[in-house]
C-alpha cells in the first residue's frame, strides 16, 4: 500500500476558486501511484476529509448547462418581490444563524458538539472534545471545531436536528449502511458541511433576500414552516447519497456529486406544485 504525501485537495470556500480534480485525477493516474485504503481505517477518514474540507466552491462553479441559461431567463422576475411579515421574519433569523462563527471556547457550542457525538455514537463514551475518535464521525483531525471555518455553527446545527428528527437516515449514512460502498467513500461530517454551505450559496441567503427562482420558492415554504432550512438540509444529504450510489462514486468525484445534487433540487424548489417542504419529492428519501 503507498499513499502519496502530497494531495492535490479541492480549495476551500473562501477562495471561490477551484483546481481542476480531472486533471489531479490524469496525473495520479499516470504516476501510478496504488491508494487501497480500507473503509474502516482512520487514516483514510483523515485523509479525505482533508479533501472534503476544501471541496466547498462558489455557486457558479456548481451549475450549468441549459438548466442554468433558462434560470437565469426565469429568475429575471424575481430581482425585487414583497415578502410576508412571517417570511421577513424568518429569513432574518436564518440569516442571522449562517454568520455565526463556531466558537470553540462557547459553552453552548461545546455542548452541542458532545450532543452531535451522543446521537452518533450513543453507547461510546467520548474522552474528549479533541481527541482521535472524531475521525471516526468523518472529521479532518482530533478537532473538529477547525473544521466549520468555512460554515459556521449553522453546520452543527444541521447535523444535530437532522440526527435528532430522522435519527435512521442519519445513521444509515454516517455507517454507509445503504447499497454498494466504494472503497474511497465520503468523510460523514465534512460533507455535511459541504451541504450546507451548497445550500446557502444555492438559496442566496447571503442577499437580503433571494434573487432566484429556488430561492424564491424556498421562502414560501420558510413561511409554512420555520424548521424548513433544515428539513431541506436533510433532504439534501440524502439527495447526495443516492447521487453518490447511483453514480458509483468515490472521493475524487465529490464535486460532481455535489453539483448533481444541486442541480436535482434547484429543479424540486423550481417546481409549481410544491407549497409546502413535504412536497418536494425527494422528501420520500427520508425515514425516521
Amino acid at each position: 500500500m503507498r499513499i502519496r504525501k502530497r494531495r492535490q485537495c479541492f480549495p476551500s470556500c473562501s477562495s471561490l476558486h477551484r483546481h481542476d480534480e480531472d486533471e489531479v485525477y490524469r496525473r495520479e493516474k499516470k504516476g501510478g501511484e496504488g491508494l487501497e485504503w480500507p473503509r474502516s481505517s482512520t487514516h483514510v477518514i483523515t485523509k479525505l476529509a482533508q479533501c472534503f474540507t476544501k471541496a466547498m466552491v462558489g455557486s457558479r462553479s456548481l451549475i450549468g448547462g441549459l438548466f442554468n441559461r433558462l434560470s437565469i431567463k426565469r429568475n429575471e422576475k424575481f430581482i425585487d418581490y414583497p415578502l410576508t411579515p412571517i417570511q421577513e421574519q424568518r429569513l432574518k433569523k436564518l440569516q442571522e444563524r449562517i454568520h455565526i462563527p463556531f466558537d470553540e471556547t462557547s459553552p453552548d457550542h461545546q455542548e452541542a458538539l458532545r450532543a452531535l457525538w451522543h446521537i452518533a455514537f450513543p453507547n461510546v463514551a467520548l474522552k474528549g472534545l479533541i481527541s482521535e475518535q472524531w475521525k471516526e464521525m468523518g472529521w479532518q483531525g482530533p478537532n473538529p471545531s477547525t473544521d466549520f471555518r468555512g460554515c459556521g455553527f449553522i453546520a452543527l446545527e444541521n447535523l444535530l436536528f437532522f440526527g435528532r428528527t430522522y435519527p435512521a437516515s442519519f445513521h444509515r449514512l454516517l455507517f454507509k449502511q445503504g447499497g454498494t460502498r466504494a472503497t474511497w467513500e465520503y468523510p460523514f461530517a465534512v460533507a455535511g458541511i459541504n451541504v450546507s454551505f451548497m445550500l446557502i450559496q444555492m438559496l442566496d441567503l447571503y442577499s437580503a433576500k433571494p434573487k432566484n427562482l429556488p430561492g424564491f420558492n424556498f421562502l414560501k415554504l420558510l413561511g409554512e414552516d420555520e424548521e424548513a432550512f433544515d428539513v431541506l438540509y436533510c433532504i439534501a444529504f440524502e439527495m447526495m447519497e443516492a447521487q453518490w450510489l447511483a453514480m458509483h462514486a468515490s472521493y475524487m468525484k465529490f464535486n460532481e456529486v455535489l453539483q448533481a445534487t444541486r442541480t436535482q433540487l434547484q429543479r424540486e424548489l423550481s417546481l409549481d406544485d410544491v407549497h409546502r417542504i413535504q412536497d418536494l419529492p425527494a422528501y420520500n428519501l427520508l425515514y425516521l
